[in-house]
């Protein structure tokens, strides 16, 4: 139900601007389409590896890598293995997901997805390129140290 809210509401306001101004939305959307097709090579890289990582295991090992019983050490696993690379929410949050539904627990799912959208050890080296090796590193350690102070807060909650 809240997809067909979303869906409506974002053409009734693609409506309004193309009412408002037909040359802007029409640019706008040329736009959207071109980041979308240039975007779609690694998503869909990505959904292959997770759906044959998610093949791969099973849903026992997953339980007990990163289940509810796996404790701190699946919460330290599930930390580490999501700070190595970075992920879009728009497919952190679905493998957090399957994940849930192969038996991971609350909190060790949720420091795996809060760290693989937040943290991103491997774009250290453009981060320092485009920054400078102080800005790129502090903001590595504040991210993983929120990321903590959130998966906490799960597991307590949840």
């Amino acid at each position: 139900m809240t997809s067909i809210i979303l869906y409506f509401l974002a053409f009734a306001l693609l409506a309004v601007s193309a009412l408002n101004d037909k040359g802007k939305t029409r640019k706008s959307l040329q736009i959207g389409w071109m980041t979308f097709v240039k975007m779609l090579p690694s998503v869909i890289t990505i959904m292959l590896f997770i759906g044959i990582l998610l093949s791969i295991l099973d849903k026992d090992m997953i339980s007990h890598i990163i289940g509810s019983e796996s404790g701190i050490l699946g919460i330290i696993i599930a930390l580490i293995t999501g700070s190595i690379v970075v992920l879009p929410s728009f497919i952190a949050f679905p493998l957090g997901g399957a994940l849930l539904n192969a038996g991971a627990g609350y909190a060790q799912v949720a420091a795996f997805v809060s760290t693989i959208t937040a943290v991103g050890i491997i774009s250290l080296p453009m981060e320092i390129k485009y920054f400078n090796k102080t800005i790129a590193v502090k903001r590595i350690v504040f991210s993983f140290l929120t990321c903590v102070i959130f998966t906490t807060v799960i597991g307590v909650v949840m």
